[in-house]
């Protein structure tokens, strides 16, 4: 087996290989067995984009024989301003309580999305990759968090699997139901 890296994502090509990763796994290029049996991606990025969100904080890769295999993106509250499709969990964040105030409140990393590639599931990469991010980011922000569409249960069984909980649910305008997970650093 080819050894794999974990690192932040230091070069226009290794976010070119996020790219890459992600235009495989986003849901309109994979057929519905694929989509119920090994997830998928709901947003697509540019360039720019993913550029400027790993200006504040970067994003996390694995990498295996000069290619990026696995990917973890940081987000920061400014993602509401520059991803309009986002403004739905920005809302709920406005909403929820954890602990003793608003999600709002905090100063959260929200985890903007993961990815995987398909030769390299179910092999631990998605837990190296949080553990890195958990070891960079867990004295800057308050917590991680995120959503995921409840039809991708690959996704949120991983992610509950990795320490995240439940905090709440709720639908977007689409009528899409989604879930509101949250790692807390301290627990």
């Amino acid at each position: 087996m080819e050894e794999i890296i974990y690192k932040t994502c230091t070069s226009k090509k290794e976010l070119e290989g996020i790219l890459q990763l992600q235009n495989e796994n986003h849901y309109s290029k994979l057929s519905k067995e694929e989509i119920a049996s090994e997830g998928f991606l709901t947003c697509t990025h540019n360039l720019d984009l993913l550029t400027e969100f790993n200006t504040i904080a970067l994003h996390i890769i694995a990498v295996s024989n000069d290619k990026v295999i696995a990917y973890l993106l940081t987000m920061t509250a400014i993602a509401e301003a520059q991803m309009p499709l986002l403004k739905p969990m920005f809302l709920e964040f406005e909403k929820v309580f954890y602990s003793t105030k608003h999600i709002a409140e905090y100063n959260y990393l929200i985890v903007g999305q993961v990815c995987v590639g398909k030769g390299f599931r179910g092999q631990g990469v998605l837990e190296k990759c949080y553990k890195l991010y958990k070891a960079i980011y867990k004295d800057r922000f308050d917590f991680a968090i995120t959503e995921i569409d409840l039809r991708n249960q690959r996704s949120l069984k991983a992610h509950l699997k990795l320490g995240f909980r439940e905090i709440h649910r709720y639908f977007s305008p689409d009528g899409v139901e989604w879930c509101i997970v949250l790692l807390d650093w301290n627990k």
